[in-house]
C-alpha cells in the first residue's frame, strides 16, 4: 500500500465528528433499547463477542490484501521497528500503566474512593497495560499508510510474546501467582484477527492480481474502493462498545472520568516514546506509526475476559478495564491526525 494512497474524502475528514456521532448513538441505543443490546452481547464465545469480531474483519481486510507476502522477507533487514515495539510493549508499557494506576488511585485519589475499589481499579489498569493491541492495530496502521507486511509480523511477534509473557507480568505487577489466563480468548482473537482475515486477504490479493494480468498495482486501486466500508465498520463497533456500556457510563460518569484520566496519560506517552524513538533512530513513517499505535492501543478482550475471570463482573478491575475501552478510539483517532500530520518529520529516513 503507498503512503501516498488516496484519502478517503468526506470520511476521513470528519471522522471525528462520525466517531461522536456514533458515541451518541451508542449510548443512545444501550438506553432506548437495553434488551437488544444484551442480545447482541450475548452473542460471543470465550469472551469474544463475535458481532463486534465481524465488524473488525470489515476494518482489517482492506489492510489484509494489501499484504505483499514476498516483502515479508526483507523485514529482517530493518529491525529497529520490531524492535522499538518489543521494547516499549514489554519492558515499559506494563510498568508505566502500573506505576500511573498507583499514582492515582492509592494518592492523587486517595480520598476520593474507598481503598478496596481503588485497588482493584489498579488491577485493571494493569491487566489494560499488560496486553497490547491485535485487531485494531491493524485499522491505525491503515489509516496512517503503514507498511501491511510489516504491521503484521509486529503484531504477529507480539502475539507470540503475549501467551509467553502476560500472565507472568500480570502476576508480578498483581503480586500473585494464579493467575488464570483465558487462553481460549487468547488464541480465539488471534486466528478471528489475524489468521482469518490474512488468509481471506491473500486469496482476495491474488484474484485480484490474477484478474488484472499479474499487475500488483491493480490491489491499490481494490483496496481503495473498500476503505469506506472499513470506516464504516470502525464506527459500527464503537456505536455497540458504548452501547455495551451505556447503563454504567450514564450511571456514573464522574468515576468513569477519574479512570480514564490516567489511561489517557498512559497513551499519549507510550506513543510519543515510541514515536520520539522511532524518528531519532530514522525509522521509515510507514513502519514508525503503526509501531508506536501498537503500544498505545490495547487487547481489550483479553484484559477485560481476565478482569471478570479474576475479580468478577461488576468489579472495579472490570470496569477499568471497559473505560479502556471506552477511550481507546478517540484517543487513536487523535494519535492518527497528529502521526499523519508529522510525516513530513520523517522525510529522508531510510527505507
Amino acid at each position: 500500500m503507498s503512503a501516498d494512497a488516496a484519502p478517503l474524502g468526506r470520511f476521513e475528514r470528519y471522522l471525528s465528528i462520525w466517531v461522536l456521532l456514533a458515541i451518541l448513538a451508542g449510548l443512545g441505543l444501550g438506553l432506548v433499547a437495553p434488551d437488544t443490546v444484551e442480545v447482541l452481547a450475548g452473542l460471543e464465545y470465550a469472551s469474544v463477542n463475535l458481532v463486534v469480531a465481524v465488524l473488525i474483519w470489515a476494518m482489517i481486510f482492506p489492510m489484509m490484501v494489501g499484504v505483499d507476502f514476498g516483502s515479508i522477507r526483507d523485514i529482517g533487514r530493518k529491525p529497529k521497528g520490531l524492535v522499538i515495539t518489543l521494547v516499549i510493549n514489554w519492558l515499559v508499557k506494563p510498568f508505566s500503566m502500573a506505576a500511573l494506576a498507583v499514582l492515582f488511585f492509592d494518592y492523587l485519589y486517595a480520598d476520593l474512593l474507598p481503598r478496596d475499589d481503588a485497588h482493584e481499579y489498579i488491577a485493571g489498569l494493569i491487566l489494560l497495560g499488560a496486553a497490547p493491541c491485535t485487531a485494531m492495530v491493524f485499522v491505525w496502521s491503515q489509516m496512517t499508510h503503514g507498511d501491511p507486511a510489516y504491521t503484521l509480523v509486529q503484531v504477529s511477534v507480539n502475539d507470540l510474546v503475549m501467551i509467553v509473557a502476560f500472565a507472568p507480568i500480570v502476576a508480578l505487577l498483581l503480586g500473585v501467582t494464579d493467575i488464570v489466563v483465558p487462553w481460549e480468548t487468547l488464541l480465539l482473537s488471534v486466528v478471528l484477527y489475524v489468521v482469518i482475515p490474512l488468509v481471506a486477504g491473500a486469496l482476495t490479493r491474488g484474484r485480484v492480481i490474477a484478474s488484472h494480468g499479474g499487475d500488483a498495482a491493480a490491489v491499490d486501486a481494490f483496496t481503495a474502493r473498500l476503505k469506506p466500508w472499513s470506516i464504516i465498520g470502525l464506527l459500527a463497533t464503537v456505536v455497540l462498545l458504548f452501547a455495551f456500556q451505556a447503563e454504567t457510563i450514564i450511571a456514573n460518569p464522574p468515576l468513569i472520568a477519574l479512570i480514564a484520566v490516567p489511561i489517557i496519560i498512559q497513551s499519549y506517552g507510550i506513543f510519543a516514546a515510541a514515536y520520539a524513538w522511532a524518528l531519532v533512530w530514522k525509522v521509515p513513517h510507514n513502519i514508525a506509526a503503526p509501531c508506536a499505535l501498537i503500544g498505545t492501543s490495547n487487547f481489550f478482550e483479553l484484559a477485560v475476559a481476565v478482569a471478570i475471570g479474576l475479580f468478577g463482573l461488576s468489579s472495579g478491575a472490570a470496569l477499568a478495564t471497559v473505560v479502556g475501552v471506552l477511550v481507546e478510539v478517540p484517543v487513536m483517532l487523535s494519535l492518527v491526525a497528529f502521526a499523519n500530520a508529522t510525516r513530513s518529520k520523517f522525510e529522508g529516513n531510510a527505507r
